[in-house]
């Protein structure tokens, strides 16, 4: 007798905000199983679709008048949780409309890091969509690491800042000198829960340029809630003012400093994603 295929099928949608791309489930029931080992799986340059994070967007509910609320939920690629990806959620925002058939409306996400607010409207190119997010207010970060080695790097002022995840924000001359691959895990393995490292300089009037190691997913093209927490640390700084672009390697996003902060940016569909989930059955 042939093997039968029992198999069960999950469909993902993938997006990239500013290069900073993600795999989305939108299951409104939450009847599927997404966890870290799909993360890994999945998230993989190589083995899998490849991706900085996977999604998982549930409990969908209609509010009225072009808003809903839902509950978001990140994984890293290395399968750890994050509390919040500010270049994920309007990737997220982007799926979750895209799965009610409309192109703009507001969301209220729950997430690991806090309550944020969505209001999306169609992008200048086809498939793309432009998302303000309440980033809800910067606060003071983990202590800084003490005696890191500095080798290759002289940082003209460090500071932790909280975005609903950690953040040490570096300011230094010049960014592209400083080998991510090299100093961003070294600051990271001083953290027991691991943070971002973003390293900045100030390049004109309120502009900021960033290049950014994520915890649990490495060098990335972007970082949104590392975007805020650069501008936030510049602001103290006394270097810009309260409206900031911030110009990373997948792109620029605009930082309006205050309580909450409030980060406007693109997020682009890439995909339709179907995979298998099941188990072959004799």
């Amino acid at each position: 007798m042939n093997p039968v295929r029992d198999w069960e099928h999950m469909h993902l949608t993938k997006h990239h905000g500013l290069g900073n791309d993600f795999l989305i489930v939108v299951d409104p029931d939450g009847v599927e199983t997404v966890d870290a080992s799909l993360a890994r799986r999945v998230c993989h340059r190589h083995t899998g679709i490849g991706a900085d994070g996977l999604m998982h967007a549930t409990s969908i509910v209609a509010a009225g008048d072009g808003r809903w609320s839902c509950r978001m939920k990140l994984f890293n690629p290395d399968g750890s949780v994050a509390e919040m990806s500010g270049n994920g959620i309007r990737c997220f925002g982007q799926a979750v409309l895209g799965h009610l058939g409309v192109t703009q409306g507001h969301l209220d996400v729950t997430t690991d890091g806090g309550p944020r607010r969505l209001d999306i409207i169609p992008g200048p190119e086809p498939d793309s969509v432009k998302v303000r997010v309440d980033m809800d207010s910067a606060k003071p970060g983990p202590d800084l690491a003490s005696g890191w080695d500095t080798t290759g790097v002289e940082p003209l002022g460090q500071v932790g800042v909280d975005m609903g995840n950690p953040h040490l924000v570096v300011l230094v001359a010049d960014p592209n000198a400083v080998d991510l691959a090299v100093v961003g895990p070294m600051i990271e393995a001083q953290y027991p829960a691991g943070l971002n490292v973003e390293f900045v300089r100030v390049t004109g009037p309120d502009v900021i340029e960033l290049k950014v190691w994520e915890r649990g997913a490495g060098i990335t093209r972007a970082c949104g809630t590392g975007a805020c927490a650069a501008a936030h640390a510049a602001h103290g700084w006394g270097l810009v003012g309260t409206e900031v672009e911030v110009r990373m390697p997948g792109g620029s996003v605009t930082i309006e400093l205050g309580d909450p902060i409030h980060k406007t940016g693109p997020s682009a569909f890439v995909a339709t994603v179907e995979i298998r989930t099941g188990d072959q059955h004799g």
